[in-house]
């Protein structure tokens, strides 16, 4: 419990796909007064991401899908490159991860490596972001991937040259946090020299 913090009352806006609260509490100032503020948070559960990443070809597999909210604030078409990603439900983030992997992009993994977890909207969502990447290869190519029918998905799975992908977050074709985070992750670290 934080002794700074008093929960006075919480509403529940919204459920109708996931939680939407209003939270009204009281916040002990640094001068020592107490201020009463009120909230929304989205709770929409946690995530995992992951981008794949391909040592001899230099590639990595991204997706492409609509996403309302961005087409709703100002882009055109809705669409958005991205890395794989998903809600973990039940599962632990690393399990997630790979099944999203599967569904989405077609690729079977089985080793994959966590980097950090991020907050990526911390002024209005709950959900903590768990990162990974992993190395993928073409023998681990299972389906087409794509998503799945029953939960309205319709992905598009891109194989790019990583340079390729890099510099479309400067021209602003990749626009997703996530995405880009990923992305300099791997610039920065330097997956993608030979051994």
């Amino acid at each position: 419990m934080n002794e700074k913090i008093k929960i006075n009352k919480t509403e529940v806006l919204s459920d109708n796909w996931y939680t939407l609260r209003k939270v009204t509490f009281d916040y002990l100032q640094k001068n020592g007064t107490w201020q009463t503020q009120s909230r929304e948070a989205y709770d929409r559960g946690n995530g995992a991401t992951i981008l794949l990443y391909n040592k001899a070809q230099k590639t990595v597999i991204l997706t492409r899908q609509f996403r309302l909210p961005s087409f709703i604030n100002g882009n055109p078409t809705g669409m958005l490159i991205e890395a794989c990603a998903g809600l973990l439900d039940r599962d632990n983030a690393e399990d997630c991860i790979k099944k999203e992997t599967e569904e989405e992009t077609g690729y079977k993994i089985s080793q994959v490596q966590k980097i950090f977890e991020a907050y990526m909207s911390p002024g209005s969502v709950t959900e903590i972001l768990y990162f990974f990447v992993a190395e993928y290869a073409r023998e681990m190519q299972v389906s087409k991937g794509g998503g799945l029918a029953e939960e309205q998905e319709n992905i598009e799975v891109l194989e790019l040259d990583f340079e390729t992908a890099y510099n479309l977050i400067a021209t602003g074709e990749i626009k997703d946090g996530k995405t880009i985070m990923l992305l300099q992750y791997v610039k920065i670290n330097n997956l993608l020299c030979q051994n």
